[in-house]
């Protein structure tokens, strides 16, 4: 049934969901435990790359054929390099807006998806012609 829905739109609800879980996590985090926004942001993206890989792997790129280890091991440099990337530009947001921290970390989530779908079609999960 989850081949019939286009790649691109499997991509979206697997980011959003992985987005989302960054999010929730970093807000708890700041308003619940008082880490600060950066540190918390950490922690956020290490339990939304479990969601991420998971779906990716078993609902976007499905049939793929790169063997488990191999995928995980190019989304995670994939997803650490993402994950640099976001926190460059959170902190660089954060220091120049006045906008709060979780609007910016939403802009910054959809900025690096869009570099993170790229990269995963290219590299990490390669299409063969069978995939749909």
């Amino acid at each position: 049934m989850v081949h019939h829905i286009p790649r691109p739109l499997r991509f979206i609800a697997v980011g959003c969901a992985a987005a989302a879980v960054h999010w929730l996590v970093v807000v708890a985090l700041v308003e619940h435990a008082g880490l600060p926004p950066l540190a918390a942001n950490v922690l956020g993206w290490l339990v939304a790359f479990t969601v991420s890989f998971a779906g990716h792997h078993h609902l976007t790129f499905r049939g793929h054929g790169v063997p488990v280890h191999d995928s995980a091991r190019r989304f995670f440099l994939l997803s650490a390099f993402g994950f640099a990337l976001n926190e460059a530009t959170y902190a660089l947001a954060l220091h120049l807006s006045r906008i709060g921290y979780q609007l910016l970390l939403g802009a910054v989530l959809v900025f690096v998806a869009g570099i993170t779908w790229i990269l995963s079609r290219l590299w990490v999960f390669r299409d063969s012609p069978a995939q749909p």
